[in-house]
């Protein structure tokens, strides 16, 4: 049996204990079921951000389809949950009283969802869809987060850290315009403070809206992979995300669901003389006002989405598939859904295990029972005994800057403890089609020399007790390469 395969027996075991040590409680009885049923749900992952970062956007380009609202509707002030269902259906959850499904409507392709209530009487909206894009993941939009005077008021981030509840999410991407003061504490207010400790490993944050970085230049999508690249390095971003992934939320969008009208009008727009296009797309109002319809395609490309069309279309992208695609490819849609597949999806079990500690930790701190004492110690057995915890621990530790290592050591020991994911390949910084020998070769290369700088007398202690958690993962890749040999 694998060691995630222990972890997440082990999870289920105490909530079973837990559930039976509350069997005179219903109400955290059924809390704590609800802990132990969402090991088998789908990952779920929160999207946040600021006022105006482009979440429902993201969600809506991530998906496929067109089912989250982007306009500043009712909606948009609530907590809406998408996930994967048979059929179309939409259910609102008051937060006195029974849930109740409202009608499911359409508009120019869009998902339209009328609360009928007032946005403060709704716990959340569910939407359930029939989609791919939902399959292995439950994606929750949550309301924009707003600022005054730079502080962070206690409300604006209940959702995502609950004062007296589990947490609903098992992890973040968070939306940024540009790296601001609030936006790291708002990144801070997502670190765990209990059972798992404060990590980074949960959170992954995004440059939205990164068309917007160079003024609609045509090279504004190069000039915010710098500025990522440039924040990926920040010693104040590193300690409370994985990583730093720019991505034009509405040109993703809107190439992920591009209608044969639409391009029937780039085509025309690429088509005409150069010169012409150049003046006519000096300004939203001159675009807007030189031809029928063009509001519409502004609407869903932007200026800049426009200009990189039509500029795609002339180098030959000349049929819709191939110019969604390259669309989607330059908007760095791909690259992000690769980081989630890397660094969630692969992390699906241990995060989830994770999620359901942190809940449990909560309800037998603030819901005493007669066991809880007992129990508590199990979950901290299981934090100790699980050197999964012990790799995120360690991790936080290497971008917190905490402890004193050779740099030479640091990029290494973060990569082999899973920090850039957890495949044998990614730890071992090998290409994905590596074979087994080679594979194996490095590992036990890696191994070699981290058991040397752990028994050096002149290591520090700190330096030790972590390069002791690395020798456990690079003994765990070679005890896998040889089982699978």
């Amino acid at each position: 049996m694998s060691a995630r395969a222990t972890l997440v027996g082990q999870v289920r075991s105490v909530l079973r204990e837990a559930v039976e040590a509350h069997r005179d409680d219903e109400d955290t009885a059924t809390l704590l079921r609800r802990q132990l049923d969402r090991m088998d749900e789908p990952l779920r992952v929160a999207i946040s951000g600021k006022v105006k970062a482009g979440k429902s956007t993201l969600l809506n380009a991530l998906v496929g389809e067109e089912i989250a609202p982007t306009d500043a509707g009712e909606c948009t002030r609530v907590v809406t949950w998408y996930r994967h269902g048979h059929s179309p259906r939409v259910t609102v959850h008051p937060r006195e009283g029974l849930p109740r499904q409202l009608p499911v409507s359409r508009v120019d392709g869009a998902l339209r969802i009328d609360l009928d209530a007032a946005p403060e009487a709704v716990e959340r909206v569910v939407v359930d869809w029939p989609t791919r894009g939902l399959r292995d993941t439950t994606l929750i939009d949550t309301p924009g987060i707003a600022s005054v005077s730079h502080e962070i008021s206690a409300s604006a981030t209940r959702f995502l850290v609950p004062e007296d509840e589990p947490r609903e999410a098992d992890a973040v991407i968070y939306l940024m315009r540009h790296l601001h003061r609030t936006d790291l504490r708002l990144l801070e207010s997502f670190q765990d403070r209990g059972v798992a400790r404060a990590t980074p490993v949960n959170t992954i944050a995004v440059l939205s809206r990164a068309d917007e970085v160079g003024v609609g230049r045509i090279d504004s999508l190069m000039s915010a992979r710098r500025i990522a690249q440039r924040y990926r390095a920040d010693p104040r971003l590193r300690k409370l995300c994985q990583t730093v992934v720019p991505v034009a939320g509405l040109i993703a969008h809107t190439a992920r669901t591009l209608r044969q009208d639409e391009f029937t009008a780039l085509a025309g727009l690429a088509a005409a003389p150069r010169d012409e296009l150049d003046s006519a797309m000096l300004s939203v109002d001159r675009f807007t006002r030189t031809g029928d319809g063009r509001a519409r395609l502004l609407s869903r490309f932007g200026l800049f989405g426009v200009r990189l069309a039509t500029v795609l279309i002339r180098q030959g992208f000349d049929d819709p598939p191939r110019l969604s695609a390259e669309l989607v490819r330059r908007s760095g849609l791909d690259e992000l859904r690769e980081t989630l597949s890397v660094l969630f999806a692969e992390r699906r079990d241990l995060l989830k295990a994770r999620s359901a500690l942190l809940a449990l930790d909560t309800v037998l701190r603030d819901r005493k029972c007669p066991d809880a004492t007992r129990l508590l110690s199990s979950v901290e057995r299981v934090l100790a005994e699980a050197h999964e915890f012990a790799e995120l621990r360690t991790i936080g530790v290497l971008r917190s800057g905490a402890a004193e290592i050779p740099p030479e050591a640091s990029a290494e020991a973060e990569r082999l403890l899973g920090g850039d994911g957890g495949g044998t390949w990614s730890r071992l910084s090998l290409r994905p089609d590596a074979d087994r020998e080679t594979q194996l070769r490095t590992a036990l290369e890696a191994l070699s020399r981290w058991q040397r700088w752990a028994e050096s007398p002149l290591s520090g202690r700190a330096f030790v007790g972590l390069a002791r958690v690395v020798v456990r993962s690079c003994e765990g890749l070679v005890d896998r390469l040889n089982e699978d040999g």
